[in-house]
């Protein structure tokens, strides 16, 4: 879950890390079933859109879905399948995102046994869309739309390197520092929680982020704030679906009813 709020990074050179030195992050928590509502909003509160987070088990694979529905029509959806049988494995990954809040739309298909991608991208001026697919040499640890729940299986203050594939449209593979920064607390109603707070940090060598700055296509880094008393839970995350793009807010929502229910 998560991941592209580092946004499809742009970059200037093909050159990657290698796959030979991935480690999958071990189980500590086993993925169960879940509905969860978020909401985004920018940084000084204003709402701009509404979530779901769905969580199945089904033929021993979790499959995880995050949708959100913009207030500007916009439509950001994103499913992955993975494993978690000692250690975690990305299975399948899709992304599907259109409307005025991204700066292109964008249909994206991940396959991890085979390697196999299939990108639609279409501008947002520009009704030529623009189409990649083929292989990639795909590491262990490839987590598109799971690094939260990777931040939660680590060891306390523990940190991780692993990998995501970012699609500029065409795929890149880049190595993702996952870091704590500090405990803090969070409250809920009248007693607190102890969180930890992660800074998801793209690697991209010095070269690469180099023509990635000067080409304006730099991406930020991304902030999380995990619960981690007795079960760890995700409560916020700052960050951009985008590259360039707007830093957002995504928290847990209450539900409210309307007016008219008893």
């Amino acid at each position: 879950m998560l991941s592209v709020f580092l946004g499809p990074l742009v970059l200037a050179s093909p050159e990657g890390p290698t796959p030979d030195a991935a480690t999958p992050v071990a189980v500590r928590n086993v993925e169960g079933e879940l509905h969860g509502f978020l909401v985004m909003r920018t940084l000084a509160g204003a709402r701009v859109a509404h979530g779901d987070l769905l969580q199945l088990v089904r033929n021993g694979q979790v499959e995880s879905r995050m949708v959100f529905r913009f207030d500007d029509g916009s439509l950001f959806d994103e499913r992955v399948s993975f494993t978690d049988d000692s250690v975690f494995i990305m299975r399948k990954y899709t992304l599907v995102q259109r409307g005025p809040a991204f700066p292109d739309d964008e249909e994206i298909t991940l396959e991890r046994a085979s390697g196999r991608y299939h990108i639609v991208s279409r501008g947002r001026t520009d009704d030529h869309a623009e189409t990649h697919e083929g292989t990639l040499d795909l590491p262990a640890d490839v987590y598109n739309g799971m690094v939260i729940t990777i931040a939660k299986n680590l060891v306390p203050a523990g940190r991780a390197l692993v990998h995501i594939v970012a699609f500029t449209p065409a795929p890149r593979l880049v190595q993702l520092e996952i870091a704590p920064v500090g405990a803090g607390q969070v409250r809920l109603g009248g007693h607190t929680e102890t969180t930890a707070h992660y800074v998801f940090k793209p690697r991209l060598g010095v070269f690469i982020r180099l023509f990635a700055i000067l080409g304006g296509r730099s991406p930020s880094d991304a902030n999380a704030w995990i619960v981690t008393d007795d079960v760890p839970a995700f409560v916020r995350i700052d960050g951009a679906l985008s590259t360039p793009g707007t830093i957002w807010r995504v928290e847990l929502a209450t539900p409210t009813w309307p007016d008219s229910t008893p």
